[in-house]
């Protein structure tokens, strides 16, 4: 065990949302050496971003872009931050993070709680060199209009952001999740559309975050929504409302979205979907109980171009992002593999 995962294991003993806060502080303050350089077979590009490894963070972890320091020093090939919203906001009352420890999962209900879009471009202005930052975007609790929160925050922080998400799926304000209706998706999409740079190199690629809680047809139609408004992919998928029979931590029955490996099935449906409607057509990328090379990789064969971790970190320590690296190199070679992407798909 690292010193690191030596320091992520006393973490787990603290009250989650107290543990969370200083391990941010530790990650913005920490010298942390810089992460060996990668195995050349993990490089991949996704909609037009050279990443370095397909394996990001996601967000939730840093929402304020404070630690990209010492976060782009565990290795990930992206970070993705946020979510931001315009204005900033407290988020939902205490207690609202949960550790299931019996589970490996998480529940939050946290409500977009940040600092907002100039705190967070401001950071986002100091970023380490070479790291691919994205920004998470999400929508005031209190706002009318939630559509022009986006096309805000995609504005604000042109230029700063290597890639942006729009997150409509957190079941952690109210209403959010309508935003993926057929109606309402092509209102948002459409305006981020015509919000956009229309010339590279300004034009940073958008993805989209959706539910794991979709059925096929839902995500097929998102899809479609999604390629008609020149989206460069999605995002699959963010916190589950399910609550499996086989939890066994006490606190399973708090509200909120759940994390972690018992969202792995839920996250595998609606990647599989996903994958299914899009045909090649539009990049996916994968998030909800990855914890392992093997898991990883899994995702890839099931059409996802690079996953997102979160969860697992809090359970397995940093030293996992370098273990999944390790490991997906190993099995692309094994399987006969030259590139990352030339295993996409090849699962299905």
């Amino acid at each position: 065990m690292s010193l690191f995962d030596g320091l992520a294991a006393g973490l787990r003993r603290l009250d989650p949302e107290t543990a969370h806060r200083l391990a941010i502080q530790g990650l913005a303050l920490a010298p942390l050496p810089a992460a060996p350089v990668d195995d050349p077979i993990l490089h991949t590009t996704i909609a037009g971003l050279d990443l370095p490894n397909p394996i990001g963070l996601a967000a939730g972890l840093d929402k304020n872009g404070e630690a990209l320091r010492g976060l782009s020093r565990l290795g990930f090939g992206f970070v993705e931050c946020g979510s931001v919203t315009p204005r900033p906001q407290p988020g939902n009352p205490r207690p609202r993070l949960f550790r299931l420890q019996e589970d490996q999962a998480i529940i939050n209900r946290m409500g977009f709680n940040n600092a907002g879009l100039d705190a967070f471009a401001e950071r986002l202005r100091r970023r380490p060199p070479g790291v691919v930052v994205g920004a998470n975007l999400g929508a005031n609790k209190d706002t009318e209009d939630r559509a022009a929160d986006y096309v805000a925050g995609l504005q604000r922080l042109a230029g700063g952001a290597a890639y942006f998400t729009v997150n409509i799926s957190s079941p952690n304000t109210p209403g959010l999740r309508a935003l993926q209706g057929r109606d309402q998706v092509d209102d948002l999409l459409g305006r981020i559309e015509a919000a956009r740079p229309t010339a590279r190199p300004d034009r940073a690629p958008v993805f989209l975050k959706i539910a794991p809680d979709l059925v096929a047809g839902e995500i097929g139609m998102i899809v479609e929504a999604a390629l008609a408004h020149r989206i460069d992919g999605l995002i699959v998928s963010n916190t589950t409302l399910e609550r499996p029979e086989t939890l066994s931590s006490p606190q399973a029955g708090e509200s909120g979205g759940l994390s972690g490996l018992p969202l792995r099935p839920f996250a595998e449906k609606a990647l599989r979907a996903a994958a299914e409607a899009a045909q090649g057509r539009l990049p996916l990328i994968a998030v909800g109980g990855i914890d392992s090379g093997a898991e990883a990789y899994a995702r890839l064969r099931l059409g996802a171009s690079a996953v997102q971790i979160y969860s697992a970190l809090i359970y397995h320590g940093p030293g996992l992002v370098g273990a999944i690296k390790r490991d997906l190199a190993a099995r692309l070679r094994a399987d006969g593999f030259s590139t990352v992407s030339a295993a996409v798909g090849s699962g299905r």
